[in-house]
């Protein structure tokens, strides 16, 4: 039990004392065993209890243990909607704190760790006066005489300054800083952002009256649970395992980019009457990565059907706005590889020689090799020469519609390529 014979329902620890406690009100009997029911203590009454009475209170520790289970259930499903990230595992930015250093490239990161250190100085002192300052151009005397000086409104005062490493860049800046982290003020929390940082002396004085925190993004399994209760909590829509893992191949670990995703997602999953994001969903919606739309260019392009390759080039530029300049790369460099296959084999490399030669794997090994062996070494320079020329144009304003010019690339090389 907490303290004061206090029981906190949101502490598993409590768990056990918090049933004892409630059945003990209604049951004269003592608990043991186990209900399989729900997994909760059961009493087993002793032979004085009359059979009613003991069916009775029977009857009632069922009750208890369903809505102990309902509230457990209740419990579990608040913490999923919990926002969930992998640097946020050890303690954040707290009312007691009173120098916070947040550096790191997420900025989604650092503006979480800012609104929970907001929203929990605001429940410690009331009102709460809210400064911000760019590092790179704030004298240091303003800084320090908003940190030193009293509010006129609120208890307390939130010094921001961005760009932190700027302003601590002056050498001379950052002994006076030092200096008053030895002995900051009760009243104003300065709080130092930036997205680059060089930790030092400072960094060590901040830790006896503060915290430095680094704001990384996450790996891609952290990033995936992330989006997951991100998805719940924020947008409130379900998102499945199998989804989330595809969100972050496709768009990487950045949790505000993350986030804006979930945003779009869960709008168009809601306006289909869907109950949650699938990976269908993700799919249709988001953009493939550029690992993934370079593939699929290349895929079309082998398959030796022109229908498909244009059909292809006008969904990645239509539909997932995939650049025009990675398009044409992706089309030199299948024909690089072609030709560079091609000449291995005629110096009598093997299709395995070739493959660890060129670092071909995957599903294109076997059609870039086959493109090969087919057209020989001056067919496949031809068709090289070919897309560079067309790239060329692309870059230097020859050609007037580059969608147009693309589509009759691509379409050209499938032709050449292709088993036909």
């Amino acid at each position: 039990a907490g303290r004061r014979g206090v029981v906190d329902l949101a502490d598993e620890e409590h768990d056990a004392v918090f049933e004892e406690q409630l059945i003990d009100r209604h049951l004269s009997g003592a608990l043991v065993g186990r209900a399989r029911a729900h997994g909760e203590r059961y009493p087993r009454c002793g032979e004085r209890l009359s059979c009613s009475r003991r069916l009775a209170e029977q009857t009632e520790a069922v009750r208890i243990s369903w809505n102990l289970h309902e509230a457990r259930k209740d419990r579990g499903n608040a913490q999923t909607r919990a926002l969930y990230d992998a640097s946020m595992a050890a303690s954040g930015p707290e009312a007691s704190h009173r120098i916070i250093v947040l550096h790191g490239k997420d900025s989604f990161l650092r503006l979480e760790w800012t609104r929970r250190l907001r929203e929990a100085l605001r429940e410690k002192f009331g009102g709460v006066d809210e400064f911000v300052f760019d590092g790179a151009t704030v004298p240091l005397a303003t800084v320090l005489d908003e940190l030193r000086s009293y509010g006129l409104m609120a208890a307390h005062k939130l010094v921001i300054v961005d760009d932190a490493d700027a302003f601590f860049g002056v050498e001379d800046r950052r002994r006076a800083m030092e200096r008053y982290a030895k002995e900051p003020m009760a009243e104003a929390t300065l709080l130092l952002r930036s997205q680059n940082w060089r930790p030092g002396n400072f960094d060590k004085m901040v830790a006896e009256v503060g915290l430095v925190l680094k704001c990384e993004a996450p790996g891609d399994a952290d990033a995936a649970r992330w989006c997951i209760s991100r998805a719940n909590a924020h947008h409130t829509m379900a998102l499945e395992a199998t989804a989330a893992g595809l969100l972050v191949e496709r768009v990487g670990t950045d949790l505000a980019r993350l986030d804006s995703e979930l945003g779009k997602l869960a709008v168009a999953a809601g306006a289909s009457g869907k109950t949650q994001i699938d990976r269908a969903c993700v799919i249709d919606l988001v953009g493939a990565s550029r690992e993934e739309q370079a593939w699929e260019i290349q895929e079309a392009i082998l398959s030796g059907n022109s229908g498909v390759a244009a059909a292809k080039v006008a969904d990645l530029l239509r539909i997932s706005r995939a650049p025009e300049v990675m398009i044409a790369w992706s089309a030199v460099d299948l024909a690089r590889k072609i030709h560079a296959a091609a000449s291995l084999r005629a110096n009598g490399a093997d299709d395995g020689a070739v493959a660890r030669e060129l670092r071909l794997w995957g599903d294109s090994t076997g059609p870039i090799l086959s493109a090969a062996r087919r057209l020989g070494v001056a067919a496949s320079a031809e068709a090289f020469r070919v897309a560079v020329d067309g790239d060329r144009g692309l870059k230097t304003g020859l050609s007037p519609d580059p969608e147009r010019a693309l589509v009759g690339l691509c379409v050209l090389l499938a032709t050449r390529f292709g088993d036909n």
